[in-house]
């Protein structure tokens, strides 16, 4: 089975991205972009980010995650960290993050480290989620497999009845990470294929390297 995508063609010519109206710091740039996005486009989840780490097996793998908090020191997302995800990012934590807003014809590309966030911040981000979020980040054994979803589903109930009128605590194993980046790309689409890439690169003295990239 196969099918012929070279046809497939778009015109990207909703912005642009020149190096004379940029800040100096690129979380500048990626806050405004994301407010952007978030207020005037009809993006679902504007916060659904790509992360791709180097496995234990010693392959890329990519998946996407939730972005659940951006500050001036980097980009904060919440998962098992027994998972393997978790566990490549103890094994290796270079890591590198994407958006794709396709309806802005925007994209964000991280490199950086990941590290733990301290452990209260991750008990006041677990204690503000949905009662049924915090029971199954306990039900489950993330990346472990399973018979099948009635596994799922009976340890669930088993852990209403359980925790009946009773504070869920975080368990130890879940928690935050924050992507320190080192650099930052922004990509937006333009017409002939001819876009604007705007790149940071960190450097020792801490300021941010500015460069334009050919598309």
């Amino acid at each position: 089975m196969e099918k012929d995508l070279s046809n497939y063609r778009k015109s990207y010519e909703k912005g642009e991205l020149l190096l004379n109206n940029v800040p100096e710091n690129p979380l500048e740039l990626f806050r405004n972009w994301f407010v952007e996005v978030d207020t005037h486009f009809n993006v679902d989840e504007a916060n659904a980010m790509t992360i791709s780490t180097i496995g234990l097996d010693g392959f890329p793998k990519s998946r996407v995650v939730l972005l659940k908090k951006y500050t001036h020191e980097g980009f904060i997302f919440y998962t098992n960290y027994k998972s393997e995800k978790g566990k490549a990012i103890d094994a290796n934590p270079n890591v590198c993050l994407s958006f794709f807003w396709h309806s802005a014809e925007r994209q964000v590309i991280i490199k950086g480290k990941a590290e733990k966030i301290a452990e209260n911040l991750s008990d006041g981000y677990f204690e503000s989620r949905p009662r049924g979020s915090q029971l199954g980040a306990i039900v489950s054994n993330q990346s472990e497999v399973i018979v099948d979803r009635k596994e799922l589903e009976d340890k669930l109930i088993l852990l209403e009845e359980k925790y009946k009128g009773k504070t869920i605590e975080r368990p130890k194993y879940w928690g935050g990470y924050i992507v320190k980046p080192i650099e930052i790309e922004f990509w937006q689409g333009r017409p002939n294929r001819l876009h604007d890439r705007i790149r940071y690169q960190l450097q020792k003295d801490y300021n941010w390297k500015i460069e334009r990239l050919s598309p």
